[in-house]
């Protein structure tokens, strides 16, 4: 099945190669404004030569490592609490949900304000934007956890915190992690964006700055490098979630 799949992948990529080859050769569409993939690939190899995209590449893993790490870490603690202290919650759960609603970019330039264009600002927007949906999973799991096992917990004589440790923590094991997944994704998308406003370095940038040196092959060059990291980010976050679940959590995102 999974070989099957890739060949189908890889026979609608031969075919967006081939259209954008005809495209290109054709004239149809200008070479400023979309070279052919040639051009793009030679960009590409002289990128890797010099070494560029790996320390480009590196720092916005870098960055998206420490924010969407650090995000993991508020939400999983506002969620416990909202758990096991549920009257705790009341003092920050309406403005979690504000905060919701306010799209992370609006606040670049506060964050530029009050911290300037450092790491700060970056790895604040990627936690803004991946909080939301590891928080929102986390507690969803929480919840959602089969009365029948806490009352057999209860019969046990656990307390809020066994009970949460041992049963709620294990049943929301899946939930946590498809919410880690997503934000992942979301931090991605956020690092490329705050690197393309405060950063003098990283992919965000990288592609800001062929953008204004009018090198479309380096733009399209770092555009497919995103989705590729990207991509490899995903399925290996995917294996660990199949891992740790042991294969019992389907998804559909396979």
């Amino acid at each position: 099945m999974k070989k099957s799949k890739a060949i189908k992948t890889s026979i609608s990529i031969l075919i967006i190669l081939l259209i954008w080859t005809i495209v290109s050769d054709l004239g149809v569409v200008s070479s400023y404004v979309l070279p052919s993939p040639s051009k793009v690939f030679d960009s590409f190899l002289k990128m890797l030569k010099s070494g560029e995209i790996f320390e480009d590449i590196y720092i916005s893993y870098i960055r998206v490592l420490k924010g969407f790490g650090l995000a993991t870490l508020i939400a999983f603690l506002l969620a416990m609490i909202r758990v096991i202290f549920p009257k705790c919650s009341d003092y920050y759960e309406n403005i979690v949900q504000f905060l919701k609603n306010v799209p992370p970019l609006s606040l670049i330039s506060l964050l530029i304000l009050w911290f300037g264009i450092g790491e700060a600002t970056k790895i604040g927007i990627i936690v803004l934007t991946s909080f939301f949906p590891i928080y929102l999973n986390t507690v969803k799991g929480f919840i959602s956890c089969d009365k029948k096992l806490l009352e057999v917990g209860e019969i046990y004589g656990y307390s809020k915190r066994m009970s949460f440790f041992k049963i709620r923590l294990p049943y929301a094991m899946s939930d946590i992690l498809v919410g880690m997944r997503i934000g992942l994704g979301y931090s991605w998308r956020a690092i490329i964006s705050a690197e393309m406003i405060a950063a003098s370095t990283g992919l965000g940038h990288m592609i800001l700055f062929a953008q204004q040196m009018s090198r479309t092959d380096k733009v399209i060059v770092g555009i497919l490098v995103i989705g590729v990291v990207g991509y490899l980010t995903d399925r290996l976050f995917a294996l660990i979630i199949d891992k740790a679940l042991k294969g019992s959590e389907k998804n559909g995102w396979d």
